[in-house]
This record gives C-alpha cells, structure tokens and sequence, in this order.
C-alpha cells in the first residue's frame, strides 16, 4: 500500500480527528530526511480533492456529504455551477457573493449551503480553490490613460482583469491581446494581470482566429528540438527497413482524400475472391516507425493528443516532415504501413483478417469529388480520370451498402445533421457559407474505417493485452426519461423501457423529411453521453458496436498512435509482462489526457465556426431568409437558416404581442392573439445584428 493510501485510509477511520501536518508526520513514522516528500504528499492529496486543510492548518478527508469538489462553470452575470467530479451527483449553484474568489474553469470545493429539493437545485459557496485554470487570458483591452482593463473573450470569465499602467506592454485601445494574471481576484477586488503579447486589433487579417487560437492554449509552433528531429528523419525507406514487412507492392492500392489534402494516411485495397467473399486491405500509415516512445516528437505529439481542424489552418499533431512526407501515402513511392486485410462475406460479416507490417506503393492518388461524381452520376471526366480503378470503385461501392445495412440492422445511429463549409478568401473573410454534401466517395472510406476499428478493437480484446478502446457508455436513465417525455410532447415516442441504440435508430428514421427532425435529433445527442477513451473495453452505443477502437489516423490521433505501437509489440511477439503493466499503468492517462485535448480541439473548431458565420451575416443586416424554428427558450426562439447558420429572435423584437414559452407544450404562444410558433416551424426573417465579438447573430420575424 502506497504512502498516499494510507493516509487516506487513515483518515477515512471514524475515530480519526484532523491533525498538523507534523502530527501526521510523527503518527506514520516517517524520517526526518524525507519530511518535503511526505508534505508534497499531503499537497497532492489537496490538490485532488480528497482531503482539506482548515483554517488552523489540520488535515482531514473531505466530507462528501457536505462538500463538493468539482470544476467551476461561470456565468456572464456573476454567478456560476460546480460540476462535481462525481458524476452522479448534481451541480452546485454558487451565487455572486458566494464565490469569494474563484474563476470559471477553476477546480473547487464547495460547501453545500441548501439541499436540492421539489424543484429546487443545490445552493453552495466556494470554500476553498484547489487549482487555478485561467493563468493567461485573452480580451480586448480598455485603456483609462492611467491603467487599463483586460475585457475576457470568455463570457463566463465575468471579472475584468485590472492592468496597472507600468504593465500595459504599449497595448493599444480596442486591441486584442493576452494578460497573465499576477493577482487572483478577491471579495470587491478584480483579478490584476501584465499584457504578455498583442496580437492586433479585430479587423486586422487573421487577429479573429489567432485570438482563438490563444484562448485555448493551442501549439502553433514546434519546439526546435523537435522541428530538428522531424528533419532528420530519411525521406525514403531503406531495404533494412523492409525486414519482415509483408511486401504488397504489387497489390493494386488507391488512396481517396479531398484535392487539398496532403497527409495521405490510409490507403484501400479491394477484391472479389474466387468464394464471392471480398477481400478488403486499409493501410494505415506506420507513424509509430518513425516516432519512437519517448522521443522529442512523441512528447509533443502526447502533449498536443490530436490534429485541430480550424476554418483557416490547420494545427497539426505531428510536424509535415511526417505529415505530409514520409508518412503521406504518396503515389508511385514506396511507404511502410500496418495493414488489416479482411475478408468480408455479402452479410457484411468479417470472417477473417490480419494485421501485418507492410510495405506498399500506391497505385494512385483519387479525389472525393471524382469518385462521387463517376458512382453517383457516372461522369464522363470523372472516369477518364480514374481509369483503371473504375472495377474496384464499383466492388467498394457494393460493400459499403452492405457494411452500411449490416449497422443499421445491428442499430447504429446515423444522424443526419448538416455539416457546415465554410469558403474564405486569402485574407481569412468568409465569402460563402453552405450546406456540405455527405457523397458516396466520404460515406465509402468512413464505413471501410468503422469496419477496420472494429475488427482491431475485438481481436486485442480477445487477446487479453492492456489495450486502448473507444467507447461511447448508455445514456443515463434521467436523460433518457427527459428525452422521451419532450419527444412525446412532439407526437413521437420510444418503445420499452430499456434503452437500445435500435430504439434511438427508429426514431431518427420515423423523423427523416419531418419538420421535427432538426431539433429532435439535437435533443437526441445532447440526451447521450459523449465518446471518450478507456483502457476498459465498453461498448460504443452510438455505433451499437460491442468491441471499437481508433486505430486509422495515428497521423492526426495520438491514441491510434498507441494502439499501433501495442499491435505491432504483440505482431513481434514483445508483449511481455513488463510491458503490459508499464501499459497498465500509462493506458488510463493517455485515455484521459486524450479525452481531454480531444474536447478543446472540438471546442476551438466550434468557436471559430460560430465567429466565421457571425462575420458573414455581420456584412448581411438587412437581408431576408427563410428558416426552421430549432430551438426555443424562455427569452426567445432560435431559427435555423438552410445555410446551417442559427439566429436568435428574442421576444423583444416580437412586438406585435406579449410572447411567452410554454415549456410542457414546446411551443411560443401570444398572450391576446393566442398565436402559436412550434419547433420545426418555416419561418421568413430578417437580419438586424450581428455582434463578432460575441459570436452573436440576431433576427426578427417578417411576414
């Protein structure tokens, strides 16, 4: 038992009495050369919750019953929630005047002041603040001539940080810049900070996005050590290399990505056997060949743990040496891979596979657009250009419909939600904004993946290793029950009383083409839990698959990057015990770390689309469109334009009557005219706001 677990067990004795830390230092016998390390100790234990210092510096374990720890979720206003670590248990209203100091995004232990009862929520106060999370900041700064103010980008961070004027960096009025805050905020006294770097003034090129880029912490550059290492990686394999790689050569391999790409990292092979079974190969990219554990380019691809997609750039992973280089599956070039080759009966079942080290040339580099447009239309041009591949085009269409209705009679969820694309010019200004098509060439790579992760995940379930999964755990019975009862107000609802992705399946079929479908599939989603990375094998519900894992982008993932490392151990046979509890041991942090900068890439991604379609519509005021009512609140109704683009209409620009939202019926009624709007409604609009500092968009009703 670790020194740790025994002061928590300790202290977790009904007889035990808070204590100094010199007391607890005397009662577990520890020698006087090793007193810092046990303080430390006792430190971490804080820091993580688990126990409390008072105010006459005694120790104890944290009473659940009245104490909550948990993340700090701010609001505009003042106020805030705690989100306790202990899912289960429900947030904490904390009032203005109760937060005495914390921060939004703040680790926190709250005392719980009123019980959540009929109604009611729980009401607490901060009592003690474990970690800070806002160390930099980014805002638009105020100058008063003698000081100045640092206003959050971040809504939820409602202080405005002081700037003493010998600490202003010649930060200019209305300039967005960055403030490491150097004092903490206290009862009637603002958080105090230094401006560390300007980065312009809004309308200048690029300064919206950087801003972004910057509030989320995201790498933009590498470090020279390992810009260095990425350099001196050989840009063409040697015949060592080759040793015990399968050669497939000869095979006839494609890759299909978008005509911008430059990191071609999988690659498809496809038969049809002699049986009437087909033979499909992907072959992924061997990153892990070239980035060893522990090297410079692994630590910072662990530290960045995925590829973040923005509107304008993308922030990669991995440096393009890698990316676009000797790891881009060029054609005509020689590439190490890993390699599934499955074969594949007309049920969709697999019935065999293998995953082997390869070596491979592709045959050729295909283009979405071209694909799509030869099986969808059977174009002209679009098959001069893919000549020689037009057989294994057809064989790949054939087994994607078959892949695709083996899921759905299994039950996964496909939704259909609009995904937006958004078309700038040079100098980062959206010109354009619509609906992305989701063609046959996007939906054949994405089910010959799904099929691949599967078929990976479940073999080294199997073979009883320390593996990394992806999972996607039920939804809980209190979301569900929600769901179904605001489903049921709109007509529709689910049959039996447990819960299966089936159920889910249905219903998204019973509402494709209805003017419901919008809304109830976003209250479908936010009804389930989101996907993440465990060591523990769970199913993934969303895909109503019983084993998944992410095994085909170790480019742009850094737990494919792992899992490709464990594969290729266990292909050598160096799956030993040592290493398996050393993978013990590092599997639930890379899940958790991985979870984690999989969450702020997502958030960052959104942020920049949500500023994007307000600079849009920013130079639109005036103009008319129609839309769907997609959401409605008790301050107004969200209207959903074709464009994917949403807008608020608050009720204050709703002047022909006093609206109000009846909650049990889903629906906006007029109180003299009794006149109704229900989600999913067509209605016309027009655009009369547009605030790009808050990624605001406002309409009001015509017609």
């Amino acid at each position: 038992m670790s020194i740790k677990e025994k002061i928590i067990e300790f202290m977790s004795s009904k007889d035990y009495k808070p204590m100094l830390k010199e007391e607890l230092l005397t009662k577990f016998e520890i020698p006087i050369e090793f007193k810092k390390e046990f303080f430390n100790v006792l430190k971490d234990l804080e820091k993580e919750g688990i126990i409390i210092k008072s105010s006459n510096e005694r120790y104890g374990k944290i009473d659940t019953d009245y104490l909550v720890v948990g993340k700090l979720q701010g609001h505009e206003r003042g106020f805030g929630f705690v989100i306790p670590e202990e899912k289960e248990n429900p947030d904490v209203y904390i009032a203005a005047e109760a937060m005495n100091g914390a921060m939004h995004g703040d680790k926190v232990v709250a005392n719980v002041i009123k019980r959540s009862q009929e109604g009611k929520r729980q009401e607490g106060e901060i009592i003690r603040i474990l970690e800070r999370e806002n160390q930099f900041i980014v805002g638009t700064f105020e100058d008063n001539k003698n000081f100045g103010f640092l206003i959050p980008d971040n809504q939820k961070i409602f202080h405005d940080i002081f700037i003493p004027k010998g600490r202003i960096n010649k930060a200019k009025n209305g300039q967005k810049v960055v403030v490491e805050v150097t004092n903490w905020p206290e009862p009637r006294r603002n958080p105090e900070g230094k401006v560390i770097e300007v980065l312009g003034y809004p309308s200048e090129t690029g300064t919206d996005v950087l801003s972004i880029i910057r509030q989320f912490d995201l790498p933009e550059e590498f470090p020279g050590k390992v810009k260095s290492f990425a350099q001196n990686i050989e840009d063409s394999i040697s015949p060592d290399e080759l040793t015990d790689r399968k050669d497939l050569r000869d095979l006839k391999i494609f890759t299909i990505d978008g005509a911008d790409a430059k990191d071609l990292d999988d690659a498809i092979s496809i038969e049809k056997l002699e049986n009437g079974n087909y033979s499909l190969g992907v072959h992924i990219a061997d990153v892990s060949h070239y980035v060893k554990e522990n090297s410079p380019l692994d630590k910072e691809a662990y530290k960045r743990g995925n590829s973040v997609y923005l509107v304008d750039r993308v922030i990669p992973m991995l440096p393009k040496e890698l990316s676009n280089g000797i790891c881009s599956l060029n054609p005509n070039v020689d590439r190490l891979c890993l390699s599934v080759i499955m074969e594949i009966d007309d049920n969709g079942k697999v019935l065999s596979h293998e995953i082997v080290e390869s070596v491979i040339n592709s045959d050729k580099r295909l283009v979405y657009e071209d694909v799509s447009d030869y099986l969808e239309e059977d174009d002209d041009g679009a098959k001069e250009k893919l000549d020689g591949i037009l057989e294994e085009l057809n064989l790949m269409k054939e087994l994607m419909e078959i892949l695709r209705a083996q899921r759905e009679e299994r039950g996964s969820i496909d939704f259909n939600f609009p995904e937006t694309q958004i078309i700038l010019d040079k100098k980062g200004k959206p010109v354009d904004i619509k609906k992305a098509d989701r063609r046959i060439a996007n939906r054949m790579i994405k089910e010959f993946m799904l099929v691949t992760n599967e078929t990976v995940a479940e073999q080294f379930y199997w073979s009883e290793i320390p593996f990394l999964y992806r999972i996607h755990e039920d939804p809980s019975e209190e979301k569900i029950a929600a769901f179904s009862k605001f489903i049921y107000n709109l007509g529709y609802k689910l049959k039996g009383k447990e819960i299966h992705p089936k159920d889910l399946q249905i219903l998204t079929e019973e509402i494709e083409g209805k003017k419901e479908e919008l809304v109830i599939s976003t209250m479908m989603l936010r009804s389930l839990k989101k996907a993440k990375y465990s060591m523990e094998q769970n199913t993934h519900f969303g895909l109503a698959a019983k084993y998944y894992s992410h095994f085909t982008a170790p480019i742009r993932r850094y737990p494919d990057l792992t899992i490709h490392r464990i594969i290729k151990d266990f292909i050598k046979g160096n799956m030993n015990s040592n290493k398996q509890s050393t993978l013990e041991k590092e599997l639930p942090d890379i899940a958790e770390h991985t979870s984690f900068t999989e969450r702020i890439a997502e958030e960052a991604e959104r942020e920049v689309e949500d500023l994007k379609m307000t600079e849009y519509m920013s130079e639109r005021i005036g103009e008319e469109y129609e839309g769907i009512i997609s959401s409605l609140t008790n301050f107004g109704m969200f209207i959903q334009l074709e464009n994917t683009i949403e807008g608020l209409v608050p009720f204050s620009q709703m002047i022909d009557d006093y609206y109000q939202f009846d909650e049990e019926n889903l629906q906006i009624i007029g109180e003299r005219s009794k006149k109704t709007y229900n989600l999913g409604d067509k209605v016309k609009i027009e655009v009369v706001g547009a605030d790009i500092s808050r990624s605001n968009i406002d309409f009001q009703l015509i017609g």
